[in-house]
């Protein structure tokens, strides 16, 4: 890797907000005791994995809801907050990393949430890509342990020398994930593209908040309507109506 590219795969960014003091003390105590660059990778995918709960209702537009050190402060999240949280907590203990993303098929979706999004396909899923040992190692923290069990597919594992990307085949051999396309790595999260690319295949799920989705929140235009999917409960990734279940 080169120095100017090393040097942009640490420096903080408007959503991998690495510098921010609670990112750092988080990957700081994550990595407290950690040997090598490869122990604290590890150790953080596994803290990012676990310690927020997957869940695709906490969807939102706000640009804030991107920023790593907002995200440490939720309980859920979907792929990309999770990704990006990874990819900070690893810039602030020293460890370049980017951002991933690819179109992939989720063949387990929930029935609800393939008609909340009217598509089985989903844009823009985030994973992270680490330099660890002179080249790049993919990670995805996105799905937690007790979701994995829950659908039957084995949890994500990161030794920090393989890529720990997401299962094609459940436990029972079922066609799990799909990579349908590859959308390139980025320094930071590419707000406008994303968001466009959103609107465009999910529409339906928009509920009319417009092209102000599409904003780039780094030149300041936040759009002033976010597009949410909250308030839906869903028992393949809330639990039984009956439990009781955090929402942030």
């Amino acid at each position: 890797m080169t120095p100017l590219l090393s040097q942009e795969l640490l420096a903080p960014g408007a959503f991998v907000d690495s510098d921010h003091p609670d990112v750092v003390a988080f990957a700081k105590q994550i990595c407290d005791g950690a040997s090598d660059d490869v122990e604290r990778a590890r150790r953080l995918f596994l803290a990012v994995r676990e310690r927020i709960r997957y869940d695709p209702y906490t969807f939102s537009s706000d640009p804030n809801e991107l920023k790593a050190s907002v995200i440490l402060s939720r309980e859920n999240a979907w792929c990309v907050p999770k990704a990006v949280l990874l990819c900070a907590a690893a810039r602030a203990v020293g460890i370049p990393a980017r951002l991933g993303f690819s179109d992939v098929r989720n063949h387990l979706a929930s029935p609800k949430l393939v008609r909340v999004l009217g598509s089985d396909l989903f844009v823009f899923h985030g994973y992270v890509e680490l330099y660890l040992g002179g080249r790049f190692v993919k990670a995805s923290p996105a799905f937690n342990a007790a979701l994995c069990e829950r659908f039957g597919v084995p949890a994500l594992e990161f030794d920090g020398e393989h890529d720990a990307m997401l299962h094609a085949f459940d436990g029972e051999g079922r066609r799990h994930m799909e990579y349908v396309r590859e959308r390139g790595t980025y320094t930071d999260v590419p707000f406008a593209e994303m968001f466009a690319c959103f609107a465009e295949t999910y529409g339906k799920a928009y509920r009319g908040a417009g092209a102000g989705a599409g904003a780039d929140a780094s030149a300041g235009n936040a759009p002033t309507k976010h597009v949410v999917l909250a308030g839906e409960h869903d028992e393949a990734f809330h639990g039984p109506t009956d439990a009781t279940t955090s929402r942030s």
